[in-house]
């Protein structure tokens, strides 16, 4: 099943990335919880169902000109929880000033959806987060 798992947030970034949110929002589970820490984005808080979620990436992207992008550099199965990192890239709506940064999440999946998406500003955080230290997560099958 984690590798399955390890798919369909594959899958989730890719529709993202070719901006068919419908398709990405198929992705979610009816009562998905979005966790978004204060320090790291503006809107920030624990965001419930499809529409709130749906309603904040929607608010995220519009600050951005089509095209936003998120280069995944590691998606893999820790246990129960799908560890994304990715750097996310474009340019702001107004300013067209370039954004680039790395963004971390941690993915829990219940029956082939996403039911909880946590945002963490990098990778450590992230694996903090889920109790993994950095020498495990290079290991194999971690």
């Amino acid at each position: 099943m984690s590798q399955e798992n390890v798919e369909i947030v594959r899958d989730y970034f890719a529709a993202t990335n070719e901006g068919d949110f419908a398709a990405a929002m198929a992705y979610y589970a009816h009562d998905v919880e979005l966790v978004v820490p204060a320090y790291a984005f503006l809107d920030s808080g624990t965001f419930k169902g499809k529409d709130a979620v749906g309603r904040w990436f929607g608010d995220w992207f519009r600050g951005f000109q089509r095209g936003y992008q998120f280069d995944l550099e590691e998606v893999r199965d820790l246990d129960g929880v799908v560890l994304v990192a990715a750097r996310h890239r474009g340019h702001g709506r107004t300013s067209g000033a370039e954004v680039v940064a790395p963004i971390a999440y941690l993915f829990g999946l219940r029956g082939g959806k996403i039911a909880r998406l946590e945002m963490f500003s990098d990778r450590s955080e992230a694996l903090e987060a889920a109790r993994v230290s950095e020498q495990d997560a290079t290991q194999p099958g971690c």
